[in-house]
């Protein structure tokens, strides 16, 4: 095939094709080919139109364009030697030794300049760019695409370079002009600034670097970092709404799964904890199924405070049951955040409820409620409510029926409605009451004076002594019986040492109870055994007095000794103290003189501040 010309000039630069005498540039001139052939391919004139075959002819009104088409390489002509010499030109080439050394020289100063990520295409460097990477593209695709990335025979000469082809490889390249080569720069290089916006965003590096600006056709702009996570955000979102969607049973599989429900819950049901998380992993359908409350309630009624009463009864029916089981493993293994609600700047002997998400505390001669934020964990600095009445610290206080009863130390019982400013009091003992309780319309309170009074919660009845019951010592602590007898059932123990009084007691059905004091116990009263002799007792292992007590109902019990605040978890299965959790230090040694708890948290007073363990998030 041979190579065509039309046009008296070069791009414009006047001496590289003078006269019609087709006289390459000294570049192409001096290269010479792989077998050292001297002399070059003929050129001939070309017809002055294009067409799809490679025949090209100038546009209108660019007589200063070269056009070049390029076919393939002629033979080399047998014994010349040297360098490529200019068609019609018999005389030896312009390409020496010398020069064609300089040359490759060149050619490595480029390719070294590419690779350090210039990607640029320079007319005369030798190279060619396709963007950011540096890439070579084919010449058909820059023919149609019109982006014309290099100026004359040099580009073709540059991929020969590069290559390491001969002059020949060199002229295949099809090259427009100066004007397409500018244009081509300019978009190659919007288009490299792009992708490594793109890179920055993609690999998740946090830059304050701005999208870069598309300088020529087709360049793009890639959004920042922003962007990306509002799109990571809606993924998610979209994940969530998924995995709400019921999950199908799947069609393949064991022929287990294909079992009606029926059946599995029964096979199901006698796997453990273990596993049945195991299970879960399998796949979405069966992670649903074994989220089924049925399976898990033979496992929460064994587990620490998951909600169920020794007998069965579900307190927490709000709350699916494995989420209990999950958290009961961190109670019996002793897993907890420690945290302090309120502070208090003077020593303290504070009494606590707990009411749904309120939390009420006396605070010297003050009830205050609290609201428990969302986790549970902390409360609002701002009290839903502030009761007063007495004139001396309050010493113990319960709730019922919408209503606060309080014990004061100066000898009153104060009523107080928890939604109105209803509140009342009246001297019931001489001395300062020590205890209170009121179950089923009836106020039970007990006073140092060694007396104990049964009183009326009726609004018209108020103040009004009931029954005054008689006892041998001071009266620390009160608990009214679920059956409300009101009458004199048995003495409980025959072998309490002197001085050895209860501080806390309370039922756990009609017939069971539980109770703590000076004596360094904590014991189990079944009344249907014997009233005597208690069933089953714990020792606090420092020989400290128990002032607090709190069950679940069920396996687990806690109390609170009177030193360093160390709160103790009990496992009723067992005789030994399961785990202790010292809430004070030397200095600020506290009793602990109430405390309760929830399945998530449990809450200490103490002399200075009121403690929570979080065992949700522990």
């Amino acid at each position: 095939m041979n190579a065509r010309c039309v046009s008296g000039t070069h791009s414009g630069r006047p001496g590289a094709w003078e006269g019609g005498a087709l006289r390459p540039p000294p570049a192409l001139r001096s290269r010479s080919t792989a077998s050292g052939v001297r002399g070059g391919p003929r050129l001939r004139p070309a017809p002055p139109h294009v067409t799809r075959s490679g025949m090209v002819s100038p546009p209108p009104g660019a007589a200063a364009r070269a056009w070049l088409r390029v076919g393939p390489a002629p033979r080399p002509l047998m014994g010349s030697q040297g360098g490529v010499g200019p068609p019609g030109n018999g005389g030896p080439g312009e390409g020496e030794s010398g020069e064609t050394r300089k040359l490759q020289e060149e050619g490595r100063a480029a390719r070294g300049k590419r690779r350090k990520g210039k990607g640029k295409a320079g007319a005369g460097q030798g190279g060619k760019g396709n963007g950011a990477e540096g890439k070579p593209e084919p010449p058909q695709a820059k023919e149609e695409t019109g982006m014309g990335a290099e100026a004359g025979p040099s580009a073709g000469l540059g991929k020969a370079r590069e290559r390491g082809g001969s002059v020949e490889e060199g002229a295949r390249r099809l090259v427009r002009g100066d004007e397409g080569s500018a244009g081509a720069r300019k978009e190659a290089k919007g288009r490299g600034e792009g992708k490594k916006e793109e890179w920055r965003v993609r690999t998740g590096r946090r830059e304050s670097a701005r999208p870069a600006r598309a300088q020529g056709r087709g360049g793009q702009a890639w959004g920042r970092l922003a962007g990306t996570r509002a799109a990571m955000a809606t993924a998610a979102e979209e994940e969530a709404a998924a995995a709400r969607e019921p999950a199908c049973r799947p069609a393949a599989g064991p022929a287990l799964l294909r079992l009606p429900e029926e059946l599995l819950l029964l096979i199901f049901s006698y796997l453990d904890m273990q596993a049945l998380g195991r299970l879960a992993q399998v796949c979405r359908w069966l992670r649903r199924f074994t989220s089924c409350d049925l399976l898990w309630r033979r496992i929460a009624r064994a587990s620490l405070n998951s909600g169920f009463t020794r007998l069965g009864t579900d307190l927490m029916a709000s709350v699916p049951v494995k989420e209990r089981v999950k958290i009961s493993q961190n109670w019996r293994l002793g897993r907890c955040r420690e945290g302090i609600l309120l502070k208090w700047r003077c020593s303290q002997m504070p009494w606590m409820q707990l009411e749904g998400d309120s939390l009420y505390i006396s605070q010297a001669n003050f009830i205050l409620a609290y609201q428990f934020r969302p986790d549970g964990a902390s409360l609002n600095r701002r009290p839903l409510g502030v009761f007063a009445g007495h004139d001396e610290d309050v010493c113990h206080f319960v709730l019922a029926n919408s209503h606060i009863i309080s014990a004061g130390g100066d000898g009153k019982i104060g009523i107080h409605k928890i939604h109105s400013t209803f509140t009342v009091k009246y001297s019931a003992h001489v001395q300062e009451v020590n205890c209170v309780d009121c179950k089923g319309g009836i106020i039970v309170s007990g006073s140092r004076d060694r007396t104990a009074k049964v009183w009326p919660l009726a609004s018209g009845r108020l103040g009004q002594c009931l029954h005054t019951i008689q006892t041998e010592d001071r009266v620390w602590s009160i608990a009214i019986s679920p059956l409300l007898s009101g009458q004199l059932m048995t003495h409980l123990g025959s072998d309490f040492p002197p001085g050895a009084g209860v501080l806390d007691v309370m039922y756990e059905s009609p017939s069971t109870l539980l109770s703590c004091g000076y004596d360094t116990y904590v014991r189990y009263w079944d009344l249907r055994a014997s009233a005597r002799k208690c069933v089953m007792e714990w020792e606090e292992p420092h020989d400290s007095t128990l002032y607090c007590l709190q069950t679940d109902g069920n396996h687990l019990l806690a109390t609170g000794s009177s030193y360093y605040g160390v709160v103790r978890l009990w496992d009723r299965r067992q005789r030994a103290c399961l785990h202790a959790f010292p809430l004070t230090s030397t200095p600020l040694s506290s009793p602990v003189y109430c405390l309760r708890f929830t399945t998530r948290h449990l809450y200490a007073a103490l002399s200075y501040n009121l403690r929570v363990l979080d065992f949700q998030n522990p």
